[in-house]
């Protein structure tokens, strides 16, 4: 990971420069891997966001409005309950260990002084948040770890905080250049050089080792022979260098941004030159505002992922019985398309009982039907009589006949409700507030998915929140709605018969509404409308995607139809090229 010990100790520095001396105010847990404290100092409210999510484990101040669940976590009140009011009194950090330790001036509950401390460890998967008391014990963390998971360290209230294991690494703080290199030409086995400095360097990313790697000027496997004198002597100034920065945390931040795509795809403390024309490299103004324009969209994405998980599954497992039972009715219906074969067998059968003596298993007889008049054989039950072998296949041939409409109706109900199932779906996809999620799963209570809660002290539902809105270049407003409830409402009841509607083309999507406040839209509006229809669509990494549009009067609602879902006429269909939307 790009986070590594070096990077941290630029962090720590800027936290102290910041924070130290401020008092927590507030403590929020957004979810159940990340800690945000605001700390208030003199001078300004701090957010510093503590995350321990395995890929995205980290500490930084952040401006970006996280929001927070209705009820906190227990941990979030036990943390409430022993920092609120402390004040920010050390942040320290063992050699190039990825953990810090910020230590608060708290009160107990006598109203003595005593100092707590929260242990920030960045580890990828062992990442951890710690709450340790003034005596050295674990007041409790956000993964408990037990001797099941790891016989090595246990973490668990009450017992004694221990350092994470240090790595077999030589540490630049403590080891001279010269040494390292010396290590690293004495290797055993051969590897490339960003390898052999990330298995013999403490507290380095892969991303440095590359960079030393390039500097060098040798991306080969390293041997006595491949790393000459030369070459030697510039990686111990490299390495001397990266010693220097570590110690006095002089490193600025940059981020390498990929050119074809115009996002994020690294950074470090120092410039990144090994990606050459592949990426663009940014500095930033700080290390927390860096991390926080590298993390937040995909943070984002995954705090949004971990609060749908519940609608997800329901979903998941109501879309594969539902197809399974389509399935099956689709078989059964086959099965009856040869119905008119029974109805043919009990004719025959009929026309034939002198034929068909007592304990026949079947007969083969003349098929009349047949333009040829070959013979047909049929079976029979021979513990029943002929008249009623033919009653039987008259019988069966009736209830394939009732059963080919029956189940003609229960598959298309079936595709129907499948279809605003992937409608859902697409509306979990567009959820960007817990607000969403919740209009999400109100929808569902009222379609009998979910069973609805009882609220005390409110009998009125939640308000329906507001669509996206947009304004086009010569003053149109264009507004987006983000689920079906949204779409209904912005459709059906917001808009006016001379706006114009917009969707893409039998693909799940938004609905699109361009005000028209009595004037007639331009193109440039008209196609602005078609480009935020395409975009906020399932389709929108398709080349070609069509969209719908018309006035809003003749789009409207059947009886009894799903959220969302419209009918419309006279209307016109519209291409968007994905490469304009994105």
């Amino acid at each position: 990971m790009a986070l590594d010990a070096i990077f941290l100790k630029h962090l720590k520095t800027e936290i102290e420069k910041k924070a130290l001396g401020g008092r927590v105010e507030k403590i929020y847990q957004p979810n159940r891997d990340e800690l945000v404290f605001v700390i208030r100092t003199f001078d300004e409210s701090l957010k510093l966001l503590i995350s321990a999510r395995p890929d995205t484990a980290r500490v930084h101040f952040t401006e970006t409005n996280i929001e927070n669940p209705k009820n906190p976590p227990m941990l979030c009140m036990l943390m409430r309950k022993k920092l609120l009011s402390s004040k920010l009194i050390e942040v320290e950090q063992k050699g190039l260990e990825r953990a810090l330790i910020l230590k608060f001036d708290a009160v107990n509950e006598l109203g003595d002084h005593i100092v707590l401390s929260l242990a920030i460890e960045i580890m990828g998967k062992y990442s951890n948040i710690i709450l340790v008391n003034e005596d050295g014990k674990i007041i409790d963390s956000l993964k408990r770890v037990d001797a099941e998971m790891s016989a090595e360290r246990v973490i668990l209230p009450g017992l004694l905080y221990r350092d994470p294991p240090k790595q077999e690494k030589l540490s630049i703080l403590e080891t001279e250049p010269e040494l390292i290199v010396e290590e690293i030409k004495n290797l055993n086995k051969t590897a490339m050089l960003s390898k052999a400095l990330m298995e013999k360097i403490q507290g380095i990313s892969p991303i440095i080792s590359r960079e030393l790697e390039y500097s060098v000027g040798l991306g080969f496997e390293v041997t006595n022979k491949s790393l000459t004198k030369v070459m030697g002597e510039k990686l111990t100034e490299l390495i001397n260098s990266l010693k220097e920065t570590a110690i006095n945390s002089t490193g600025k931040p940059y981020m390498a941004i990929n050119k074809t795509s115009n996002k994020p795809m690294d950074f470090a403390f120092m410039p990144i030159f090994h990606y050459e024309n592949l990426a663009e490299v940014k500095e930033c103004e700080s290390f927390s505002k860096l991390l926080d324009l590298f993390y937040s969209e995909r943070d984002k994405i995954e705090r949004m992922r971990v609060k749908s998980a519940d609608i997800l599954k329901l979903l998941t497992n109501r879309e594969e019985r539902l197809s399974r039972k389509i399935n099956n009715q689709k078989a059964e219906l086959e099965a009856s398309v040869n119905r008119e074969e029974m109805r043919i067998c009990g004719d025959l059968i009929s026309a034939n009982l002198y034929n068909i003596k007592p304990g026949m298993s079947e007969i083969t007889v003349m098929n009349f039907y047949d333009e040829n008049c070959g013979d047909i054989t049929i079976k029979l039950n021979p513990a029943i009589s002929a008249h009623a072998n033919a009653q039987k296949y008259y019988k069966d041939y009736k209830k394939a006949k009732n059963a080919e409409q029956i189940l003609r109706e229960l598959i298309k109900e079936g595709e129907s409700e499948l279809d605003y199932i992937e409608s859902v779906f697409y509306s979990l996809t567009e959820a960007e507030t817990e607000q969403d999620l919740n209009e999400i799963r109100n929808e569902l209570s009222e379609q009998g998915y979910i069973k609805k809660q009882q609220q005390k002290g409110k009998n009125k539902p939640d308000p329906i929140g507001k669509p996206l809105k947009f304004t086009t270049e010569d003053g149109f407003t264009i507004l987006v709605g983000r689920n079906n409830k949204q779409n209904d409402k912005l459709t059906l009841k917001d808009a006016r018969n001379s706006d114009y509607w917009f969707h893409t083309k039998n693909i799940h999507g938004s609905h699109v509404i361009l005000q028209t406040e009595g004037r007639i839209p331009s193109e440039e509006a008209m196609f602005e409308a078609c480009k935020l229809a395409a975009k906020h669509s399932k389709a929108k990494e398709s080349s070609q995607i069509p969209v719908d549009y018309c006035l809003v009067k003749n789009v409207s609602k059947p009886q009894g139809a799903k959220p969302g879902m419209v009918i419309y006429v006279n209307y016109k269909t519209a291409y968007v090229n994905s490469d304009l939307i994105k």
